[in-house]
């Protein structure tokens, strides 16, 4: 399927060029998070704007309309309005227009992406170029917010997640083992689409380098400058499954021999995972997995020993403990026990903030490493989180992402543009007004001024909205180490 690109928006977008003051030759919005839903976040990663850059403004617009021929554009853009809003509701001489010019004229400015954007302050700006496309700045909007608030949201999830693995690996694990490796993504199976999980995934990898959703690795080195085969992108991992483990059951009428040909036979000099709660999990912890003593122990790999049921902190924790008193291992520089290399604990999903913490905390307080585990955050928590025994999704408004006009021109007239209802109780609805500046404020937040005119912006000054897009091609690209580097002050 192929909508025009026009078309990919709110039906009400489509009839407003008609609607705005006669005459208007510049129009200005910004991309502002403008409140927050969440107990001590607020602040929203950019990231996201590259990519939707590339795959829409770029290659979707080129490949779905100024490469066909202008007849053929403005078919199907007159066949959908005509039969939905009827004839004579909206006007297509702006789309043959624009056709005709060739290009798309807008200009997009942004923070750098990695950067967390405190609430109230705009993280990216959309004017037009050309005289006579002003309409077109907000004929994006939708486009642009749908596509962007998903991923910012995932890449806070994967920041909030490393703060945790921060905090415990700077505790009780060497420092020559990575944080990024902690955690994966889990989720895709649980996301609203393809393109959501995809998008969501990468977000997630500006924190952690795994991840069981294969085409994010893909869209990474699309959009954002990446090679998987020359630098750590992100990891997936060998692992069964129960349809797996219960078909050779079913073969078998035992699970030992399974154990025996992942360790022997399929993966001799592999690592992976093996989900082990089928039917007695603590009989194949506690009795199985001693009978397989010497295969895992002459294994050229790890075998993760992974639970799919019961409390997910209290399975994996426990897993580590039972590990440890069969295996043994050694202790570490800062005095924490480690697991024999050739086995660990995993806990696949389910594993919340919350849960992550208390895992975490529990593996200290008796002694262990919390690099003895492997954890997984499913689509729950990419896509909720529970607040004092609330559930709170993730949606648009969780950070109160909206883009709106602030600014105009009226050929040389500025125009000061804003919205500040007076039935908006919570007071997070008014718009800024004018143009805006973003910058670092003498205690080094980011901060931004309004309510300046072409006439009267600071130009001199340092302004953190740079351009990356102008007339239909990309100015400035970041890469994905660059990103990962921003986000989290060189130490990934």
């Amino acid at each position: 399927m192929r909508v025009p690109p026009l078309l990919l928006c709110d039906f009400y977008k489509t009839v407003h060029s008609e609607q705005y003051p006669a005459g208007l030759t510049k129009l200005v919005s910004y991309f502002t998070p403008r409140m927050t839903r969440l107990e001590g976040q607020n602040k929203l990663v950019m990231f996201g704007l590259q990519g939707f850059i590339k795959k829409y403004l770029i290659e979707y617009f080129n490949e779905n309309f100024f490469a066909l021929p202008k007849e053929t554009a403005l078919a199907e853009y007159n066949r959908i309005l005509s039969h939905t809003l009827g004839k004579g509701a909206y006007q297509d001489n702006k789309i043959a227009k624009l056709h005709d010019l060739g290009y798309l004229p807008l200009e997009i400015k942004a923070v750098a992406e990695g950067t967390r954007v405190p609430v109230k302050v705009p993280m990216i700006e959309i004017s037009n170029t050309h005289p006579e496309f002003a309409w077109l700045v907000n004929a994006v909007e939708t486009l642009m917010s749908c596509s962007l608030w998903h991923p910012m949201l995932s890449a806070n999830v994967g920041y909030q997640y490393r703060q945790i693995v921060n905090k415990y690996y700077a505790q009780s694990v060497d420092d020559n083992i990575p944080c990024a490796r902690a955690l994966g993504d889990f989720s895709m199976r649980g996301q609203e689409s393809l393109e959501s999980a995809t998008a969501s995934s990468a977000a997630f990898c500006l924190s952690f380098l795994n991840t069981a959703t294969v085409p994010a690795i893909a869209w990474l080195e699309h959009y954002y400058n990446c090679d998987c085969t020359r630098e750590p992108v992100a990891f997936g991992a060998i692992s069964t499954e129960h349809s797996v483990m219960c078909s050779n059951y079913a073969v078998d009428g035992n699970e030992i021999d399974m154990i025996k040909r992942l360790l022997t036979k399929i993966y001799p000099h592999h690592s992976f995972s093996m989900v082990s709660d089928s039917y007695d999990y603590w009989n194949l912890v506690d009795k199985l997995l001693i009978q397989c003593k010497d295969q895992i122990l002459t294994h050229d790999g790890t075998l993760s020993v992974r639970g799919d049921s019961g409390d997910p902190a209290e399975i994996v924790t426990q897993t580590v403990f039972h590990l440890w008193d069969a295996f043994g291992g050694s202790v570490n520089s800062k005095g924490y026990k480690v697991l024999n290399p050739h086995i660990k604990a995993i806990y696949g999903d389910s594993i919340t903030p919350q849960r992550a913490e208390h895992i975490f905390k529990t593996l200290v307080d008796n002694g262990f490493a919390c690099n003895n585990v492997s954890l997984g955050v499913g689509s729950f928590s990419l896509q909720c989180l529970e607040e004092n025994g609330i559930f709170k999704p993730y949606t648009r408004d969780t950070f109160g992402i909206a883009v709106k006009a602030t600014y105009g021109e009226m050929g040389e007239k500025p125009l000061l543009i804003f919205k500040n209802p007076k039935t908006d109780n919570a007071h997070f609805k008014k718009s800024q007004r004018g143009l805006c500046r973003v910058f670092y404020n003498e205690q080094g937040e980011i901060t931004y001024q309004d309510g300046f005119d072409k006439n009267t912006f600071p130009i001199q000054e340092e302004n953190l909205l740079k351009t990356v897009f102008k007339d239909g091609k990309m100015t400035r690209e970041f890469t994905l180490r660059e990103i990962r580097n921003t986000l989290h002050g060189g130490r990934f």
